[in-house]
């Protein structure tokens, strides 16, 4: 454990200038550090809310700050210690355009939730992809650039850096038929589901030996939890599924015209990822106020020691996730005994330092978008039962060179239950020939909205170079709680 303090000097500068109250507050705080409870900015950002409003913390009657929280209430009472309320960053009173990529089959409470977003005072351009949904702050699909100073834990999302592989082979599409048993048992051998799923052999952790992982106490408790997940895929929506790829031109470097198998996985950071998200959200809702509508939209800044400590666990969550699909594609390659003629990925819960068209440099937060920058290639999946597509990015400066991570959802899990049948679901598997392996109605095809209307919203945003139709895909079992 470092050999930090919480000084003096923090404590007033919450606002506590009583001398006694400022030893107890002090006190607390070191003590809580030294016996390694919590970390510096954990338990300064507790004490801000604490004087912010005691109640919560007295509540907890073995609470940690419930003897400083009955002080507090007891001073007031007094008519002592009468803390102005912090201000509220008031939002835009003008909406600022942005587009909307079939908007058609956009739901309310996503614009809505996008107009908001748009309004935040730290928010320089945004725009709403053909897939999206609500979601929590920032719409599933939303696309925001805010000033480069500033990044939004909830916009980037709580499973950081989900993503998008596919290795290609150079094995005839059919074999999905003609292979069917090997390939399903791959899938059964060498892939992991589970909200607590931990991996029992590794292929490469080399990650686990860069410095990142000792900079910040955060990272460093989460450390273990990561190392034993690494090559697991989670639940909700993700997934690991053989499929036939139909390249129609010399449009792949390296991939002539034809038919190939591919293997395509979906997950993200695992409990790594959610564990700096929840964390770093905290504290930014705790530090930025805003009007209820958009407390999750809450950002922190890059200057501060919490913003810096963000953006490091978040682009080490990035690598990360990239890591777990590198796992799970290097084992099964290795089991077929063929290497992959190309691999092609994509980050899709991430923000990125880039420039507007002007040039401005911003902050630019896809949550549940594709970076589509000019030549940048990704892949869109549809549903078990749907194609996805390769794509090429056009560089688009309208979408802030971002297209769909998918096809969107079409309706929320508790409504999948109670209207579909399993029947329906069956039938439509054995028409398109797909053999599965786990999942729940919550995660049918017709969950989702048509992929080829939300590829025809974003002709202008991406080149199709491929086209992915899925027939072997592996979910979690239908007990597991959605993580995505």
């Amino acid at each position: 454990m470092d050999k930090e303090k919480v000084s003096n000097a923090e404590v007033s500068a919450l606002g506590i200038t009583d001398i006694d109250l400022l030893v107890a507050f002090s006190r607390v705080a070191n003590g809580l550090l030294k016996h390694q409870v919590m970390d510096k900015q954990e338990i300064l950002a507790n004490l801000e809310a604490l004087i912010d409003d005691p109640e919560p913390y007295v509540q907890k009657r073995f609470g940690k700050f419930k003897n400083l929280a009955d002080r507090i209430i007891a001073l007031r009472k007094e008519g002592k210690f009468i803390k102005p309320p912090r201000p509220v960053n008031e939002l835009k009173e003008e909406i600022a355009d942005f587009p909307v990529y079939g908007i058609e089959n956009i739901e309310e409470g996503a614009l809505a939730q996008m107009k908001t977003a748009v309004k935040l005072p730290v928010s320089l351009a945004g725009a709403l992809m053909p897939d999206a949904h609500q979601g929590y702050g920032l719409p599933i699909g939303g696309v925001l650039a805010t000033t480069s100073n500033t990044i939004i834990p909830y916009a980037v999302g709580v499973d950081i850096a989900c993503r998008m592989c596919m290795s290609i082979f150079e094995l005839p599409a059919d074999a999905v038929d003609t292979k069917a048993d090997l390939l399903k048992s791959l899938l059964l051998e060498h892939t992991t589901f589970g909200m607590g799923a931990e991996s029992c052999k590794f292929d490469d952790t080399s990650l686990f030996d860069r410095k990142e992982w000792k900079a910040t106490g955060v990272i460093r408790s989460l450390r273990d939890k990561a190392y034993k997940q690494l090559g697991t895929s989670g639940t909700g929506n993700h997934f690991v599924e053989w499929g036939e790829l139909l390249v129609e031109a010399d449009v792949l470097d390296g991939i002539p015209k034809g038919s190939y198998l591919a293997l395509l996985s979906h997950s993200g950071s695992r409990g790594f990822g959610a564990g700096i998200a929840n964390y770093y959200s905290g504290i930014a809702m705790k530090k930025t106020k805003l009007p209820p509508e958009a407390k999750h939209l809450a950002w922190l800044d890059l200057k501060s020691e919490e913003g810096q400590e963000y953006w490091i666990a978040m682009n080490l969550a990035g690598d990360y996730a990239s890591a777990n699909h590198h796992e799970i594609h290097n084992k099964i390659s290795r089991a077929l005994k063929v290497e992959p003629l190309i691999r092609i990925e994509n980050h899709h819960n991430f923000a990125w330092k880039e420039q507007l068209s002007d040039g401005t440099e911003v902050m630019v937060h896809r949550k549940g978008a594709t970076p589509a920058g000019k030549g940048v290639l990704g892949v869109i999946p549809g549903s078990m039962s749907t194609p996805g597509f390769v794509v090429r990015g056009k560089g688009n400066p309208d979408s802030i060179n971002s297209a769909s991570h998918g096809a969107g959802r079409l309706m929320s899990r508790n409504a999948a239950f109670r209207t579909l049948k399993r029947e329906m679901i069956t039938t439509e598997l054995m028409d398109k020939k797909i053999t599965l392996l786990g999942s729940d109605i919550d995660e049918a095809p017709m969950v989702y909205k048509d992929i080829h209307t939300v590829m025809a919203a974003q002709t202008g945003l991406v080149e199709v170079l491929a086209k992915f139709t899925p027939r072997i895909v592996r979910m979690a079992d239908p007990k597991e709680r959605p993580e995505d």
